[in-house]
């Protein structure tokens, strides 16, 4: 791998990193619904997974000019943001669970 790609790999890890930042706030926070957030976050996901699939084809058939490093990083995260979204889902189905448990 090259210095050129490292540098590469490492500026969209300082650059997530920086999205990230608690220190932010969210923009619409008054008006925010729920269903749209997750609704907003499942496309978010599906995209990241539409376009590391669509760079494997690329890789694979030699259409494309991305490198196997680049390729391997976008399945990974493509993979972690589907993780992420299942752990969500996965602690609002407890919540819902244990909210509905709740003596009235």
């Amino acid at each position: 791998m090259s210095n050129l790609e490292i540098n590469r790999v490492l500026a969209q890890m300082r650059t997530l990193n920086s999205e990230l930042q608690p220190n932010r706030q969210p923009e619409e926070v008054a008006g925010a619904d729920f269903g749209d957030i997750m609704k907003q976050a499942v496309e978010k996901v599906n995209e990241q997974q539409q376009i590391a699939s669509n760079m494997m084809t690329s890789f694979e058939t030699g259409t494309g000019d991305q490198s196997l490093a680049e390729v391997m990083v976008s399945m990974q995260k493509a993979s972690l943001s589907f993780q992420a979204m299942t752990e969500v889902r996965n602690k609002l189905v407890d919540a819902y669970r244990e909210v509905m448990n709740m003596p009235i």
